[in-house]
């Protein structure tokens, strides 16, 4: 439970960090309550579309992958961001990603975002 809530935190973050970055991708809210809100509703719909259709996407384009160097996988990564707009969107959650390129490059972000805030987060700890 604790991982999980630290990774919804780590992808808010990252997710903040893109909109802030990107023009192409905009977080609304009212006030700075309602936008960290906003911010965790998204992050645990990006976590799930992450988890789920995100390796199903990596396997059935696996030859391509290979073929690209893995270079593939920023694209990937840019449609699941696109797929998490796309969500939230019909869910009426404030946060639109405005293209591809903006999917792209809010990808880029939020995984450099993530790698290093899971460096500097402590490991996972060992249940015995």
């Amino acid at each position: 439970m604790k991982n999980l809530i630290i990774r919804l935190l780590v992808n808010a973050i990252a997710l903040a960090a893109a909109s802030w970055l990107v023009s192409g991708i905009t977080l609304q809210g009212a006030t700075t309550g309602k936008r960290v809100l906003t911010l965790l509703i998204v992050a645990a719909i990006f976590g799930v579309v992450n988890a789920i259709v995100k390796p199903v996407v990596k396997v059935l384009s696996f030859p391509l992958l290979i073929l690209t160097l893995g270079l593939l996988t920023f694209v990937i990564n840019a449609a699941m961001l696109l797929l998490t707009s796309w969500i939230t969107g019909k869910l009426d959650v404030q946060f639109h990603v405005d293209g591809f390129w903006a999917a792209l490059f809010g990808a880029l972000i939020i995984s450099v975002v993530g790698m290093i805030l899971n460096a500097v987060l402590p490991e996972k700890a060992e249940v015995h």
